[in-house]
């Protein structure tokens, strides 16, 4: 589900039609138009008499507690949150501040994110639950990717969630938010919040996605879903991950390791989509190692223009050289490219992005998920992903990748003088090549080069 609209409507229909449970684990719930519009969906479900688990974490819930200890009000509705702040919860920073002995601890976060319909239908990826990742902000808007699964997968995602769910560090939302409202109350102040105001417009769907699929709505009408099947395994980083006391001890339950063994087992090509890229002296080994067995390395990721994080494309920009050098082939996605896509259905004049983490090996095995080829993913914040042995959804997904760096990326490559960096793309008029990071202001690049020498690689 390569589309921002479709891929709310899925989880919408899903929530409309669950007859049992909704288990819903997620990074970020934004007390905004779309986080109230699901949380909405969730209540309803809830007064059906579905069973609603919704585990979030604790990082960006500043602005949103009322929305959650409001639906943990209503019967069939519990709420947890992983790795809580204990107070401060005004704000990030105040967290943040009235928490400085414990940084380590909440220097760890959740970043999975998973939604499991009665037990059988699930959707995965790198979305979270708010207006930028489903093309609904009018400011900026993330290109991003999930899967709809079912199948013998699923059982092993529901694990998974039943592992975090029940581990140490997740805790009752009402041990955390404190009120002193009773539950009508609550219920009452929930039901304003999400049953007035924009959110409730009906989505506007396109007849059809990039990839030729209709709504999910009209499938599951007509009770026969065209799916795309092949062998599939789920893993996730334990949730004790938060409690490693050493980055070493972090990686050894990361993630990021299978994806990277998947990538050295690679024997002709890997396309790779990961909005922060770091890949650290480990990883240019490991790519320069392929490109030495010729196997063509594709990687796009965000530009300094398009990165919401601008530090981390200074962490990136520090290996940009060195990957050009083994031959990989680099993408940077631009801002006012990406505008002129029409393919991505992207808003009014809002900033793109990129967010998608995918990757695909030899043409024939898939990974989606939560996780970047970044320090942080490796040894701060657990990750949950998906690997796919099906060759179709490989194409899809390259499918998907290619008019992202076709039509709104500038390919890197090194200027005549064998030094310097050129920017390079097929405009109507022909080819562009620029000489410095394109959609960059003089301000950006400055903040940008006073503030990267004092930021750790490992926090990026």
């Amino acid at each position: 589900m390569p589309v921002g609209v479709y891929a709310l409507d899925t989880r919408i229909q899903l929530a409309r039609r669950a007859k049992h449970s909704l288990d819903l684990q997620y990074y970020l719930i934004q007390n905004d138009d779309t986080g109230r519009l699901l949380l909405r969906q969730l209540r309803d479900a809830a007064l059906r008499g579905v069973r609603v688990r919704l585990l979030v974490d604790d990082l960006y819930t500043s602005g949103g507690d009322p929305l959650f200890i409001g639906i943990s009000a209503f019967p069939n509705v519990e709420v947890r949150l992983f790795n809580p702040f204990c107070c401060g919860r005004e704000s990030l920073l105040g967290k943040y501040t009235a928490s400085l002995a414990d940084f380590g601890r909440l220097n760890h976060r959740m970043h999975n994110k998973l939604f499991i319909a009665d037990g059988t239908m699930v959707v995965a990826g790198g979305r979270n639950i708010a207006d930028e990742y489903f093309m609904r902000s009018m400011t900026d808007n993330f290109v991003d990717m999930d899967a709809f699964i079912v199948g013998a997968v699923v059982p092993q995602l529901t694990a998974l969630f039943d592992t975090y769910w029940n581990s140490p560090q997740v805790y009752p939302v009402q041990s955390i938010i404190h009120t002193d409202l009773g539950r009508e109350e609550l219920q009452r102040d929930f039901n304003r919040r999400v049953d007035e105001g924009e959110q409730m417009m009906s989505l506007t769907l396109p007849p059809v996605d990039i990839l030729g699929y209709g709504p999910i709505s009209e499938d599951l009408d007509a009770g026969r879903v065209g799916l795309i099947w092949g062998k599939a395994t789920a893993f996730a980083d334990s949730p004790a991950k938060v409690t490693a006391t050493t980055d070493e001890m972090a990686r050894s339950m990361s993630v990021s390791m299978n994806v990277m063994d998947m990538v050295m087992a690679s024997s002709t090509e890997v396309v790779i989509s990961s909005p922060y890229f770091i890949p650290g002296p480990r990883g240019v080994a490991a790519f320069s190692e392929l490109r030495k067995h010729n196997v063509k390395v594709t990687i796009l990721t965000n530009s300094l223009a398009s990165n919401d994080e601008p530090l981390v494309h200074t962490g990136y920009a520090r290996y940009r050289t060195e990957l050009l050098k083994t031959g990989v082939d680099l993408y940077e996605l631009s801002p006012t490219r990406i505008l002129r896509n029409k393919r991505l259905m992207f808003p009014g004049m809002s900033v793109g992005r990129l967010h998608a983490k995918t990757a695909v090996f030899d043409g024939t095995k898939v990974f989606i998920g939560s996780m970047n080829l970044d320090p942080r993913s490796a040894s701060k914040n657990t990750e949950l992903g998906i690997i796919a042995e099906a060759p179709q959804l490989a194409r899809e997904v390259l499918r998907v990748i290619h008019i992202s760096k076709l039509q709104s990326a500038y390919r890197l490559r090194f200027a005549p003088d064998g030094q310097n960096l050129e920017w390079l793309t097929m405009d109507d008029e022909g080819d562009v090549v620029l000489s410095e990071e394109p959609d960059v202001t003089p301000l950006m690049r400055f903040q940008n080069m006073l503030l990267a020498p004092f930021v750790p690689e490992q926090q990026l």
